[in-house]
């Protein structure tokens, strides 16, 4: 290899280290998307055009959700975008997550439109105060916005007569409180922001329009961003300039993207029940190694995704202990009793989960039925294969040794030596004699010393 081969490699390495050793951002723009160069002016494109940051997420308003969110807000930010639009569809989701949203967007440098997309989408719970403190509030033809009522039960099984009535009314007060200064604060119908939150109203988005609860209705980004061009927005000196504007796309890196999928109760629960079988076979059978790992993994990532959704310790604390008699009951002649009374706790457990939060997380019946389902199919295996083994003939030690044929090596009268499991004994026959070659049966083993009969 020359000098300068080698030295190009060398600038080569020195090159991509840097890259491959950099921190991704929370958020990511897509491949191919337009970079400010030198001279350029801020905002726009070469040519000229106005760049307006894409942000879409559906799914629950969660820890994940709001990284991304505020990334997105941030990387616009630091860009000098026109403009943030937030294409939004959910069912609501934790209150923590919701205000850290609501937070970046007052505190927003660019103007952020906060757009209810696509068709059948919805800006529920969470959702509904996310919309009210945009700059921009828009909604696609055939959704809907609303059932803003803060929800402090467990995920199911509930009703609002069981709940604290003192409690129920200081978070209740306080959200509404909230959603109103926010409305007020965009000039929007904050009495009906108010009647979200307090009777859970919840309307399409026509009645939205024609209510002041939200800016603009548009079928599409492309329309909404001619829609709103030039619209003067109290925060900021200069109209708002997104007519013909470029849509920059900004993704969830493949970290958000796993993250967001656990964090779903579901999800959460289908992990913790796999990683219980798992360890349940692993600490059945030590050894094989792979279901042992496998279900540690499970567990770890369920319970990150109880710790990243809010989840009650009293309910995580009682799913371990139905898990522990299920174990239990591999070991432990309890006719059931313990296996009855993990399928209790499990139950009250996934019962307490969730009691903080804005809606839109629950468990379902389906999800819940199916993993008990599972686990004591799981521990009915295993106990049954522990009653077979039980009842299964001993293949090892002197125990072992009865039934077992060999042949005599020479006659028996009554003492000889005969030839069993690839083995030399001394034998006795019970039965009188056994010539030599004859097939011998062990009938009792002591020590290094048989008892056979003739087959």
């Amino acid at each position: 290899m020359t000098r300068r081969t080698l030295l190009a490699c060398g600038l080569g390495l020195a090159l991509a280290l840097p890259a491959m050793g950099a921190k991704p951002k929370e958020g990511t723009k897509a491949p191919g998307t337009t970079t400010v160069r030198l001279g350029q002016p801020a905002g726009k494109t070469a040519e000229g055009r106005p760049r307006v940051l894409l942000a879409p997420f559906s799914g629950v308003i969660s820890p994940v959700a709001a990284e991304f969110i505020v990334g997105a807000i941030e990387q616009a930010s630091a860009d000098h975008d026109a403009a943030v639009l937030v294409e939004l569809d959910t069912p609501g989701g934790l209150d923590p997550s919701m205000r850290e949203i609501v937070k970046a967007i007052m505190a927003s440098k660019v103007p952020v439109i906060v757009y209810v997309h696509p068709t059948g989408g919805r800006a529920a719970s969470a959702g509904v105060f996310i919309t009210a403190a945009a700059h921009v509030a828009a909604m696609t033809p055939g959704t809907n916005i609303g059932a803003a009522h803060p929800v402090a039960l467990p995920a199911f099984g509930g009703s609002p007569e069981k709940q604290d009535k003192v409690m129920e009314g200081k978070v209740v007060n306080d959200a509404a409180a909230y959603i109103k200064s926010i409305s007020e604060k965009r000039g929007r119908n904050a009495a009906w922001a108010e009647e979200a939150v307090t009777k859970s109203t919840s309307i399409p988005a026509s009645e939205a329009l024609s209510l002041g609860v939200i800016d603009v209705i548009a079928s599409d980004a492309a329309q909404l961003l001619r829609d709103v061009d030039g619209r003067k927005l109290a925060d900021f000196d200069v109209p708002l300039r997104t007519a013909d504007a470029e849509l920059r796309p900004y993704r969830m890196t493949r970290r958000q993207k796993l993250l967001a999928t656990i964090s779903d109760p579901n999800v959460a629960m289908i992990l913790m029940s796999l990683g219980a079988g798992g360890l349940f076979i692993e600490l059945y059978n030590p050894g094989l190694i792979l279901p042992g790992i496998v279900g540690a993994i499970c567990l770890i990532l369920a319970f990150y995704s109880f710790q990243t959704l809010s989840a009650s310790y009293a309910g995580v604390s009682l799913i371990l202990v139905g898990m522990v008699f299920f174990l239990l009951e591999i070991k432990v002649t309890s006719y059931g009793l313990l296996a009855l009374g993990g399928i209790a706790a499990v139950l009250l457990g996934v019962l307490m989960l969730f009691q903080h939060t804005m809606g839109g997380l629950s468990v379902s019946w389906t999800i819940l039925g199916s993993s008990l389902v599972t686990l004591m199919a799981v521990v009915a295996g295993a106990t049954w294969i522990v009653w077979r083994s039980g009842r299964r003939q001993i293949a090892t030690g002197n125990e072992g040794m009865a039934g077992a044929e060999g042949q005599a090596l020479q006659d028996l009268a009554p003492q000889g030596r005969v030839f069993v499991g690839g083995e030399i004994w001394e034998a006795e026959a019970v039965d009188g004699t056994v010539p030599k070659d004859a097939t011998i049966v062990v009938v009792e083993s002591k020590g290094l010393h048989l008892k056979v009969r003739r087959k």
